[in-house]
């Protein structure tokens, strides 16, 4: 998929979202592609060129990736992913992939007085799942969050908060340029950095999210037992809705061990249609699946 007509993309995640809805509340319906495209609000032959485009594959072979049995089959393929990052080390050399997204952490006088001498550039986009906003210095990614409403010509209120102290500097035209860099499927392999600010806890989280490639899956348990805080599937969660940097930080990746693609913050429906689009990519090439 490439990211061209950034706007148009937009409407299609609009409309993926409605039929991801419509599918969420219809639990072991077997939709036929006239139902799904008239909750789209469009022609059958129009959806379904559209759906193609986003998610490279057709709608059928789209909706078994929604499937709480499909998600419970990747649960156990994928169980042994992190398994192995933590006996060889979450760090150093011998870690069982080097992540396509380096993490740097924030030190405790960069935390305390907010970025001060920081500067930041920032701007929104047009992403696969709608409008985000981004934020970036030289050290790397800092900010990444999904918005239902298009930004206004101001900072994130997040980003001002996290980095009250530093420069903020908008640059929509390097926003939307980067926006492509970090969804498009075609550059997957460009090494992307993060500079982030957390607790030696939410980082260590953070850390274990980047070793579940894209396609796989993970639970709450198994990401506390990766960073040996066995039983600390709560605050792992809680570490997880505080990711500053949304789909570079894969927290979309952990769901419940039922199966359930549930609990996100940027919004369940927007959740399902990151994985299933994963899915979608690692179904028709498995051997290509990147941590990202």
């Amino acid at each position: 998929m490439r990211l061209q007509g950034l706007k148009c993309r937009m409407n299609d995640y609009e409309r993926i979202a409605a039929v991801i809805r419509y599918l969420d509340e219809h639990h072991g319906a077997q939709p036929s592609l006239a139902l799904l495209a008239g909750q789209a609000g469009l022609s059958e032959s129009h959806f379904h060129r559209l759906f193609h485009r986003w998610a490279g594959v057709t709608p059928k072979d789209f909706l078994p990736c929604l499937s709480a049995g499909f998600t419970k089959r990747r649960l156990r393929e994928s169980a042994n992913v992190l398994d192995a990052a933590r006996d060889a080390g979450l760090s150093g050399a011998g870690r069982l992939h080097d992540p396509l997204v380096t993490l740097e952490a924030a030190s405790p006088g960069e935390i305390k007085t907010g970025g001060v001498g920081l500067r930041i550039q920032w701007g929104t986009a047009e992403s696969p799942f709608g409008s985000c906003s981004l934020g970036w210095t030289a050290r790397g990614w800092c900010h990444l969050a999904f918005h239902d409403l298009p930004g206004r010509n101001e900072p994130p209120e997040e980003l001002k908060a996290n980095w009250h102290g530093a420069h903020l500097v908008c640059s929509e035209r390097e926003a939307r340029t980067r926006a492509v860099e970090i969804f498009s499927p075609g550059l997957q392999k460009t090494p992307l950095r993060a500079f982030v600010r957390g607790t030696p806890f939410q980082v260590k989280v953070w850390q274990a999210l980047l070793q579940i490639p894209s396609g796989s899956l993970s639970t709450y348990g198994r990401i506390a037992q990766a960073i040996e805080a066995r039983g600390a599937n709560r605050a792992v969660g809680t570490a997880c809705g505080r990711n500053p940097i949304a789909f570079l930080i894969p927290c979309h990746r952990v769901i419940r061990e039922t199966g359930l693609m549930q609990g996100y913050r940027w919004g369940t429906f927007r959740k399902q249609a990151m994985l299933g689009w994963e899915a979608a990519s690692w179904s028709r090439n498995p051997s290509s699946a990147v941590a990202r």
